[in-house]
């Protein structure tokens, strides 16, 4: 009998760990359920007044890329370096002079996972990446930017990227700034 009793007690024992357990595992997930119900908290578009004020980012957040088109140089280095190929770069050779003239510049959002490796090979820091976190659109057309036929004050980077600005670009029929060479 006491030989029995032997083996009962650590299967006991490890039944009562397995309830201790989840009873402890209930305990936070009713804590925490119970926490948003509290009254000062808010929802995120009220904490945050989203999409009128934007959303603070941390100083090191890689959102949707910033390009001056004034001083691209039409290297390609960009491209180069990105390494699932969202980067799409339109060019011309300049006539009677040196180097050449962008006639696109269109970054496929659908495809960019935001790494931020076609910033640093840039030799003229003309693309950097923004802390624009959202550009919503109801269609794939909508993911590709061409930073070419955007106005200039986004193309050229003073202004953040929107999902505004990216619509009217896709009605602009010509290209709104060649490059630097132009």
């Amino acid at each position: 009998m006491i030989h029995g009793l032997k083996r009962v007690w650590p299967w006991l024992g490890n039944v009562l760990d397995a309830v201790y357990t989840v009873a402890h595992g209930m305990w936070v997930t009713l804590r925490t359920g119970f926490k948003t119900y509290q009254p000062e908290r808010k929802t995120f578009t009220e904490h945050f007044e989203y999409p009128e004020l934007p959303v603070p980012v941390a100083a090191r957040y890689r959102g949707f890329h910033r390009f001056d088109l004034t001083t691209c140089i039409s290297c390609d280095q960009c491209a180069k370096a990105c390494p699932v190929d969202c980067i799409y770069i339109g060019k011309e050779r300049v006539e009677g002079g040196k180097g050449f003239k962008i006639t696109g510049y269109a970054i496929d959002y659908s495809k960019c996972m935001f790494c931020a490796l076609c910033v640093e090979p840039c030799p003229v820091d003309c693309i950097f990446m923004g802390a624009t976190h959202d550009l919503s659109c109801y269609s794939r057309d909508g993911c590709i930017v061409d930073f070419a036929r955007l106005p200039l004050d986004v193309a050229w980077g003073r202004a953040t990227l929107n999902p505004t600005a990216v619509s009217q670009s896709k009605v602009i029929t010509e290209v709104v700034h060649g490059g630097p060479n132009q």
